[in-house]
């Protein structure tokens, strides 16, 4: 889906993960309305593995409409991840306006049991500026 990720991306970390978000607009019509790819890359900084379990986003366009996946899982998997591991996940979605805000969670388990949340990068897709990150928590 992504063909280069050789652009600027936005990165989230804490002492355990990090999360990456590559985003790319990839069609637009004359109605205001955007396809946009993301590549979503999870990077496990722990010395002990992880299992992702689910993701929780939104895409707020810039009329205020929300859409929420909350999801288990990463099409379908439960990915392992081994210490320094990574796990990329592609999605798309469609945007009805000039610019909207991406912003969510994954939880992970790691080895003790213990649920962890891990916060996404805030990215603002806008196809004049391409994105732009807001904030990374």
């Amino acid at each position: 889906m992504i063909e280069n990720k050789d652009f600027e991306t936005l990165t989230a970390q804490d002492e355990q993960v990090a999360v990456s978000i590559y985003p790319e607009l990839l069609d637009s019509d004359t109605q205001q309305n955007e396809l946009w790819a993301y590549c979503l890359r999870i990077e496990n900084k722990s010395d002990e593995p992880i299992r992702l379990l689910s993701k929780e986003f939104c895409v707020t366009d810039n009329w205020g409409n929300n859409h929420y996946e909350c999801t288990q899982g990463f099409h379908g998997q439960l990915p392992d991840l081994e210490p320094n591991e990574c796990f990329e996940f592609e999605d798309t979605t469609t945007i009805n306006g000039a610019a909207a805000v991406l912003y969510g969670t994954c939880q992970a388990v790691n080895s003790q049991g213990k649920i962890m949340t891990i916060k996404l990068p805030v990215v603002m897709f806008d196809s004049q500026k391409k994105f732009q990150g807001i904030s990374a928590h």
